[in-house]
């Protein structure tokens, strides 16, 4: 059985070091170390970070998978869930070696069932909802300090140097998952001239103009296998087609969900692309395939009106 190490650091500039110290004093035998190139976005769900997709590919049933503390590999309660799900499903032990965690066996199945306990589920999703809190708290309190700031008349920070004919650029390649570090380094600018550039899209921004609407986000949905083998031999476009290729395939028993990642819109138009599965003239709907369609609208229809 191997033993897998993980690292990740959020920008070039930040060291490995405290993560090395961790693992180190752990005394981890024959170690493979995967280590994620800084320039992968924090945005994009952890099962699609490539070193975490390599770890995963190259692990086998039984083997360990390492990292220092919870928050290297998954920042929101949702994405801890869906990786320990993975890992379940791959048979792949999970060891925390610092933090909040380091003293649960996250992967515990039931002895029976073979499910992942619920009392750890719980105790996951507890302790990463404190934080999140914590977070929320730390951007409040950083914003606050702003507005202040701002009142008395000091607005800080450098003029922006991203050429007004580049941000446009910029800033749907941020909404593509191009992170902040990437894009100042294509540009030869500074991080904080990206981030000025894409204020307005940064998860923690608290303010937009009333008349202004608000950009859409990425957000993950899971597709019924029987939709994405459905788009997988439709004519898309572009954007469609990168989304669904993009997706990261999550066994369901016999069959499968694939865990799309794109903005309400281009899923509501994967929906209508998907239409022909409720039945056409003269060719009667699978049930099966219906009943997938209507799943999937169901999903997207927390998150925005699905239209006409």
């Amino acid at each position: 059985m191997a033993h897998l190490v993980y690292k990740w650091v959020s920008t070039d500039q930040q060291p490995t070091a405290r993560q090395n110290l961790v693992l180190d004093e752990a005394g981890i035998e024959d170690p493979v170390v995967f280590e994620e190139d800084p320039e992968t976005s924090s945005r994009l769900h952890p099962l699609q970070w490539p070193k975490f997709r390599e770890l995963l590919t190259y692990a086998r049933p039984g083997d360990t998978v390492h990292i220092s503390e919870m928050f290297r590999l998954v920042r929101g309660t949702g994405h801890i869930l869906d990786v320990l799900d993975v890992l379940h499903r791959d048979h792949l032990a999970l060891r925390i070696h610092d933090g909040a965690f380091s003293a649960m066996d996250l992967t515990a199945r039931h002895p029976r069932t073979g499910e992942l306990v619920s009392t750890a589920k719980f105790m996951v999703q507890t302790l990463a909802a404190a934080g999140e809190l914590q977070r929320d708290l730390q951007r409040g309190l950083t914003y606050d300090g702003l507005r202040a700031a701002e009142a008395k008349g000091s607005k800080g920070g450098r003029r922006p140097a991203v050429a007004a004919d580049k941000t446009a650029d910029v800033r749907t390649a941020y909404l593509k998952g191009r992170s902040i570090a990437a894009l100042a380094r294509d540009h030869h600018v500074s991080r904080g001239a990206i981030r000025t550039a894409v204020a307005d899209l940064l998860p923690d921004h608290a303010a937009i103009e009333e008349d202004s609407p608000a950009p859409e986000l990425p957000v993950t949905l899971d597709m019924p296998g029987k939709v994405a083998d459905f788009l997988r031999a439709t004519e898309l476009d572009d954007v469609e087609r990168t989304a669904l290729d993009q997706g990261v395939t999550v066994r369901r028993g016999q069959g499968y969900t694939l865990r799309v990642s794109a903005t309400p819109a281009v899923h509501r138009q994967l929906l209508i692309r998907c239409q022909p599965l409720d039945g056409t003239p003269g060719v009667p709907a699978i049930p099966a395939q219906r009943k997938a369609r209507r799943d999937y609208g169901n999903r997207l229809s927390t998150l925005a009106p699905i239209g006409p």
